[in-house]
């Protein structure tokens, strides 16, 4: 076991910092965590020897504000393991996305995996994922990992993915509130864009800004916020013949 291990993670709806959190406790007695799903004044710059880097899958790629985040972490030459989560469809160009940026950051990549998690719109597909399966395999990686790094053998980790990028998500649309919205406000500071200001109009979204992370939807204390009616059933429409599949997580060493 390491003695302690920073984990950086971007996270609008927590899948993605549960599924890289079962990781770092795996082979690391201590987490300092660093949550830059909300916006920091200042970013603290790794303090142990290993980094962990986990984001989710947005269209295949990872969000643009969560690059723009890890890109302001300095690598120093330190270990780095890398992680993307997605919700069963296909992570598609993110990993090798994620790995390109933190590779340009001064940081040794050891290891990189896929994970998967329940679906942020569509809760059907993987849902209860990470479950004890992925629990499992995830804490024989981190073994893995550990080998590896007690070994210092350095092989350069190559991971699915395609230069240039696909094209990243990009739909004019934004989670609306719903009439049991009491205006707490609680969907401003949880909103990882800072695209939901709360006014005497009540509450406002920036379509141009909103990333369509989910991070209000999932954390309204009142569930009063939701996609409109008529997106959420085109994605359910489009995504819930992935509801039975079981996909395992990928590793890669």
């Amino acid at each position: 076991m390491l003695s302690s291990i920073d984990f950086y993670f971007f996270s609008p709806t927590g899948g993605t910092k549960k599924a890289g959190e079962l990781f770092c406790r795996g082979i690391a007695e201590r987490i300092n965590y660093i949550d830059l799903t909300t916006p920091k004044d200042i970013i603290s710059q790794p303090q142990s020897d290993v980094v962990v880097f986990a984001a989710p899958v947005y269209g295949g790629r990872i969000p643009a504000i969560a690059a723009e985040r890890f890109s302001k972490i300095n690598g120093q030459g330190k270990k780095a393991v890398i992680f993307v989560v997605y919700g069963v469809r296909a992570y598609d160009d993110a990993l090798l996305e994620l790995n390109d940026l933190v590779n340009s950051l001064g940081f040794e990549i050891v290891a990189s995996g896929a994970l998967i998690a329940q679906h942020s719109v569509v809760k059907e597909i993987g849902a209860g994922r990470p479950d004890t399966n992925d629990e499992f395999a995830i804490h024989s990686f981190g073994r893995e990992v550990l080998r590896k790094l007690n070994s210092h053998v350095q092989k350069i980790v190559e991971v699915p993915g395609n230069h240039p990028y696909r094209t990243g998500m990009n739909l004019p649309v934004s989670p609306i509130s719903l009439p049991n919205c009491s205006g707490c406000g609680f969907c401003t500071f949880v909103c990882p864009t800072k695209a939901i200001q709360k006014t005497s109009n009540g509450i406002n979204t920036s379509i141009d800004s909103c990333i369509l992370c989910m991070a209000c939807v999932a954390r309204c204390p009142r569930k009063a916020r939701a996609l409109p009616t008529e997106l959420q059933e085109s994605m359910n429409q489009k995504l819930l013949s992935f509801k039975d599949s079981y996909v395992e997580n990928q590793f890669f060493l």
